[in-house]
């Protein structure tokens, strides 16, 4: 039951998103637009609500409650530049913004940007392994919460994995290819 409601959280992260955006760029109905884009952290709030209510109701955790642990997690961490990453995007097809940024290739952006995405990682790690143990503390009972420890561990893995990119990256920095030497790098426009 609590993986479908995940599965419904992630739809409707979706479609609250993209009505949002249709709203405020095709549409132009700006107020609209803001409005439904601020209900994007609701979708959270339901599914914490309903993780909880789950716990209280006297069920076993398993894997729907850590998972919804760390898709919260993530959601928070993440959601925010997910929301920037297509309002770029509408803003450029639909208002004649500026072409979306992409990630830098190679350098120092590289390096910060990598290091910036695995931060948002480690705070993604850190509200859902605090979800996990908020939701031990009020199960009180280890025989309920058994599923939800082996998380704690899950996580931490992922975390690891995540480390790699931004140590490989400042270990051995990406550089420009020799058909890429002669245009300017990410964020630099050509002298005139």
């Amino acid at each position: 039951m609590l993986i479908a409601i995940i599965v419904a959280c992630e739809i409707g992260f979706w479609v609250v998103l993209g009505a949002g955006l249709i709203a405020r760029y095709p549409l132009r109905l700006r107020r609209t637009g803001a409005a439904l884009l601020l209900c994007v952290p609701l979708i959270d709030l339901v599914l914490l609500a309903a993780t909880v209510l789950d716990l209280r109701g006297g069920a076993t955790a398993g894997t729907g409650h850590g998972l919804a642990a760390a898709y919260l997690g993530y959601s928070v961490a993440f959601g925010p530049s997910v929301v920037r990453w297509a309002d770029e995007r509408f803003a450029h097809r639909f208002a004649s913004g500026p072409p979306p940024r992409g990630r830098p290739k190679y350098g120092r952006a590289r390096i910060r940007y990598e290091w910036r995405e695995f931060g948002k990682a480690a705070l993604a790690t850190a509200i859902a392994c605090g979800l996990l143990l908020s939701m031990i503390v009020l199960v009180d009972d280890p025989d309920r919460t058994a599923a939800l420890l082996a998380w704690l561990g899950r996580l931490g893995m992922v975390l690891a994995v995540w480390s790699i990119w931004p140590i490989s990256h400042t270990l051995w920095p990406a550089k420009p290819k020799e058909t890429d030497a002669s245009r300017p790098p990410a964020g630099h426009t050509a002298p005139k």
